[in-house]
């Protein structure tokens, strides 16, 4: 597209905003009616671990909000000449699941707990079993109960509980309001209804009663809508908290704001049944959409929703490229203490393309890359381990290898649970970091979960782009057009894509390694008593 007609999109507010808040950057993406991106911004930000509690505050969310949207204005500028003033529709979307309870006044009450946190065993167990469903620990509703077991005193303030991206897109349009798919990681959902579960609403509220909380639990939470339906406008103050420059003006509709598994299953075309997605970046988690309820609860596996409210068998890992990410850079310090320079992108990319010279089994290596707990395998918290024999082949390529199996060993772990429930699957699309290298996590990933796996032109764009769909979605689509529909006939058609088939090699060799990963789980319990963060 050229930059003059970029320019007349942007000159007449025809431009599509999608913001999306990740747990290592922001990201906003500015597109245009016919999907394409025409400019993008980002900010950097990395979560902080105080007094126990991985958290972002709230002037880094607000600062990074700002920050990345005045890097997005800017490469707007500068690349086709024109100021960003107007925009035709904006969503918001973010990290699912978490903690941020507000006061009558909208305060904050406590600092934001993410979804990176395992605090809440105690809470989510005991939900579990009151609504025979599988509530993990960082869920909305387990971060509210381990609240109340706790007795922590900010409790009987609350008066509305929401996610970051419900948060965002009330400072921007006054809206208490939240997409079905994000809403679906704070509690169950109905899908029949595309509401709260209504039973499991009554059982809390029950659960608490004597306690004597001045509030219900519908009472504060957020009105629940499906992508396509009304979430309100950007306010004079809105716009002015996203551009404090004041050049934005307000009045454009937003899209129910979205979790990232949302917006990551609409930016790869896998809401419809028999379709998923694996997202792969500083988490990692599969996303299958459900022909029909699963046979039993899984503590592993976690069922959200679609952004139109169909449910979705989630299993959802922790930690997935952030120990990659440590490594790469050790051997970048050894490069230029040896007198080399180096270019991240091109380390990455050979150190990837030199895996696949690996032993399928990775030679006697097995690795946890574990930051933080996982709930999957059972660990409530985690420590970044390699274990061999110590007549291991350690070479680079075993080393590598084994590093990105351990980005996919604990998904691999619950995906392997659907594969004896014979959930059906036809197409799995990857995107992410972990994919940008061709041949490479794409491969393997097909490997870890015995299924074919695409990866298409747009799967680096991530979920900013997807919201900005939704977003698009919101006022463009015909009359009764469902998303799925949407998405196939009008975004997807036609558009470049690669598909892998498992290697029947590697994924004997993947299945070999997780063997010995889950004969290897009790040491990673001993690290986690005997190395104390």
């Amino acid at each position: 597209m050229s930059s003059q007609v970029s320019g007349s999109i942007i000159s007449e507010g025809k431009a599509i905003l999608g913001i999306e808040f990740g747990s290592t950057r922001i990201k906003s993406v500015l597109i245009d009616r016919d999907h394409k991106v025409i400019a993008s911004g980002s900010h950097e930000w990395e979560n902080d671990f105080q007094n126990g509690v991985w958290t972002y505050s709230e002037q880094a969310i607000l600062s990074g909000l700002q920050a990345s949207y005045a890097d997005l204005k800017q490469n707007v500028l500068r690349e086709t000449g024109v100021p960003l003033k107007r925009i035709a529709v904006l969503g918001v979307s973010a990290m699912m699941h978490g903690y941020l309870p507000f006061d009558a006044g909208m305060k904050l009450l406590v600092p934001f707990r993410t979804w990176r946190n395992t605090i809440t065993g105690e809470a989510a167990e005991k939900l579990s079993a009151l609504f025979s469903f599988n509530m993990p620990q960082r869920w909305s509703l387990s971060h509210l109960y381990q609240a109340i077991l706790n007795e922590e005193p900010h409790v009987k303030d609350i008066r509305f509980l929401t996610t970051l991206a419900g948060w965002i897109h009330f400072l921007l349009t006054g809206k208490k309001v939240l997409g079905v798919g994000d809403a679906s990681g704070m509690m169950p959902i109905d899908s029949d209804t595309c509401d709260y579960n209504a039973k499991m609403v009554a059982a809390f509220d029950a659960l608490v009663a004597p306690k004597g909380f001045p509030w219900k639990l519908k009472e504060i939470l957020p009105a629940v809508l499906s992508a396509g339906e009304d979430a309100g406008t950007l306010t004079a103050e809105g716009a002015k908290l996203l551009d404090p420059s004041g050049d934005l003006e307000p009045g454009c509709p937003l899209c129910p704001p979205e979790g990232d598994a949302g917006t990551g299953m609409t930016a790869t075309n896998s809401v419809r049944p028999r379709t998923g997605n694996v997202s792969a970046g500083t988490s990692i988690f599969s996303m299958i959409v459900l022909e029909k309820p699963m046979s039993k609860v899984y503590p592993e596996i976690d069922i959200v929703t679609t952004p139109v409210g169909k449910q979705v068998g989630m299993v959802h890992c922790n930690s997935c490229t952030s120990d990659i990410n440590a490594w790469v850079a050790l051997f970048r310090e050894f490069a230029e203490l040896m007198g080399f320079k180096t270019d991240a992108g091109e380390v990455f990319t050979r150190l990837f393309k030199k895996a696949m010279e690996g032993e399928k089994d990775c030679g006697g290596l097995v690795s946890f890359n574990y930051y933080a707990g996982e709930p999957v395998t059972g660990l409530s918290e985690g420590r970044p381990m390699l274990i061999r024999t110590p007549d291991a082949r350690m070479n680079m390529a075993n080393f590598m290898r084994t590093q990105i199996y351990a980005s996919l060993e604990t998904l691999k772990a619950g995906m392997d649970i659907m594969a004896k429930e014979n959930v059906p699957i036809d197409e799995v699309y990857g995107h992410g970091g972990l994919f940008k290298t061709e041949g490479v996590g794409q491969n393997l990933l097909a490997a870890a979960i015995h299924a074919p796996v695409t990866v298409m032109e747009t799967a680096g764009e991530g979920g900013a782009w997807g919201i900005a769909l939704l977003a698009e979605y919101a006022i463009l689509r015909g009359e009764g057009e469902s998303l799925e529909d949407y998405l196939r006939d009008h975004v997807f058609a036609g558009m470049k894509k690669l598909t892998v088939a498992p290697d029947p090699e590697d994924e004997k060799g993947f299945d070999r390694y997780m063997e010995q990963f889950m004969r290897c789980i009790p040491a990673q319990k001993a690290a986690v008593e005997g190395l104390k963060a």
